[in-house]
């Protein structure tokens, strides 16, 4: 995909050893940005926390949730007597769900989420990085446990979005922390993941490795992050696209002669993941980085308790087309 400044996020994702300099420099830059992504993260949970009220999951526990009337496969001391003798009709006090679950977290580090275009005012990598953290915090504030896939593991202190971002300041710029794919983990039974890439691989490769981590009963939440100029190939005239994780490019003399093709590949590619993630009976949503990050937080906490919710990213507004030419 085209930048403005000639970036392509969309080149393939094969990295030479040349490469590893320019990489561990961004994300030395990425372990500065940290304390303000930590700031930004709690911002956007405490913003999205407002909006929740409680985990509302029946389930064994000490806390009062609703009652319900009592049904055939139900033990008959499970009956609030109390409740049911001012009615006809016998009910059970439900309690609200108190085990804690392990989710892992994985924010892409790749080269391609360095990306930002004239469009937005943040990177994909620090977008993510910021959902991750939010998220993080509000799923401990909610009795999970949480861990960064590969890096880390589960905890549950309240301090659990500055103790990810600590260990993505000292593991960050690792060959394994900057794949364009998570790990290849095996994840306890029952756990759940939540996925923030752009996941512009291959979508076999994407799948193979979605199945390999959802093999064990693991529930999943996939957001793909993009740039609004990925979406939209805003650009007009002579564009050069540059490849940010191989190093190759390509000029196209009218960029916007290639633009339906481009969205219907983009579509085809985004429908190829989304069913992948469906058939483990994960969830897909977009986001777009000139969009708050509160939106797709709060879908994901939406979801992640099992409410139905039907949420659709706005789409990106058509940007007008950039003067001249990108060299």
């Amino acid at each position: 995909m085209a930048t403005s400044d000639g970036g392509n996020p969309a080149a393939g994702h094969g990295r030479r050893k040349a490469d590893l300099a320019p990489l561990e420099s961004e994300a030395h830059g990425l372990a500065s940005r940290l304390p303000d992504l930590v700031l930004e993260a709690l911002r956007v949970s405490s913003t999205v926390a407002h909006g929740l009220h409680g985990r509302r999951r029946s389930g064994p526990g000490e806390t009062f949730w609703q009652f319900r009337q009592f049904g055939t496969t139900d033990p008959a001391a499970s009956i609030d007597w109390r409740r049911s003798a001012s009615t006809d009709t016998l009910f059970v006090r439900e309690r609200e769900w108190e085990a804690a679950h392990t989710v892992w977290l994985w924010p892409d580090l790749s080269p391609s989420m360095s990306f930002r275009s004239h469009l937005a005012t943040t990177t994909k990598r620090d977008r993510a990085v910021v959902l991750a953290l939010a998220a993080a915090e509000m799923l401990v504030t909610g009795g999970e446990r949480v861990g960064l896939m590969g890096l880390t593991r589960p905890m549950a202190s309240r301090r659990a979005a500055t103790r990810l971002a600590e260990s993505l300041a000292l593991h960050g710029e690792t060959r394994e922390a900057t794949a364009s794919l998570p790990p290849e983990a095996r994840l306890a039974r029952f756990s759940g993941a939540i996925l923030i890439s752009d996941f512009l691989d291959p979508p076999e490769t994407i799948a193979a490795r979605l199945r390999a981590i959802a093999g064990n009963d693991v529930s999943g939440h996939l957001v793909q992050v993009l740039d609004p100029a990925e979406e939209t190939l805003p650009y007009e005239g002579r564009a050069e696209f540059l490849g940010l994780e191989d190093g190759s490019h390509w000029i196209a003399d009218r960029a916007e002669s290639l633009r339906d093709r481009y969205r219907a590949r983009l579509e085809a590619h985004r429908a190829a993941v989304s069913d992948a993630a469906r058939r483990l009976g994960w969830t897909f949503l977009v986001h777009h980085t000139d969009r708050p990050a509160s939106e797709p937080l709060l879908a994901l906490m939406q979801r992640f308790r099992g409410d139905v919710v039907s949420w659709r990213p706005p789409s990106a507004a058509k940007p007008a087309a950039p003067e001249g030419g990108h060299g």
